[in-house]
């Protein structure tokens, strides 16, 4: 029988190995999120999923489940510092929902309609950075980066060609690309690759595709995010929900 620990006053039974975050999405229970994704190792770089666990603050993703652990997410504390941290994200990138290619499919325009985001909040930086459009079939816009290391992983992990990285620290902190240039045409990466999947926000697009699919009916048009991720989420061998 599986261990458990209490989210929100509900018994949720993990596995060995699972974390916090991997425990309770397979339970059915949502913890927000942005720089979590259930195919790569957590790394706990945005904060989002932090939650309260016997009164201290930790972020789920990267925390290992433990029988007896007392988690707190669904508060009003928590969800108000979630939405702080969205809205520092849209202030420090460009980010025009109404003009994006990726609005309806972005993490970050899901989680502020999912938080109950509604207005910016902070002076918007407007961030003056380059977009690669040297690849013949990807453009790379960096003025919407977050940060969040997916396409990372996705590179290193998957694909095994380490296209992308980061330099910089702080507010200096950016995306490049791996390659004596610096420029997308002069790596391997291809429109099949892993890493062009998994961008939460408008940084990697495909070209020559913009807008083929209707607004309406994308992805978080159809479901809020935190439908979605339950769906996603990786379940037990035998596919049991644990409540």
């Amino acid at each position: 029988m599986s261990d458990s620990f209490q989210l929100d006053g509900a018994p949720i039974c993990f596995e060995p190995g699972q974390t916090v975050m991997q425990a309770a999405l397979a339970a059915d229970h949502y913890i927000p999120h942005l720089c979590y994704h259930p195919e790569f190792t957590p790394h706990g770089s945005c904060k989002l999923c932090t939650v309260k666990v016997n009164g201290r603050t930790t972020a789920s993703c990267t925390l290992p489940a433990e029988a007896g652990l007392v988690v707190e997410s669904e508060i009003e504390e928590l969800n108000a510092l979630r939405r702080t941290l969205v809205q520092m994200l849209f202030a420090e990138g460009n980010h025009f929902c109404p003009s994006c290619e990726k609005s309806g499919n972005c993490v970050l325009q899901a989680l502020g309609y999912d938080l109950e985001v509604q207005a910016t909040g902070f002076r918007q930086l407007f961030p003056d950075r380059p977009i690669d459009a040297s690849h013949p079939d990807i453009l790379l816009d960096f003025n919407r980066c977050i940060l969040c290391e997916i396409c990372v992983h996705a590179s290193s992990e998957v694909d095994g060609k380490n296209v992308f990285a980061f330099a910089g620290r702080g507010i200096t902190k950016h995306l490049i690309v791996n390659s004596e240039s610096g420029l997308l045409r002069d790596t391997d990466i291809a429109l099949a690759d892993k890493a062009m999947q998994v961008c939460p926000v408008g940084v990697i697009l495909p070209k020559r595709v913009g807008f083929s699919m209707p607004i309406g009916e994308r992805r978080y048009d159809r479901s809020p995010i935190s439908a979605q991720a339950l769906e996603d989420a990786p379940r037990t061998p035998s596919g049991a929900h644990h409540e």
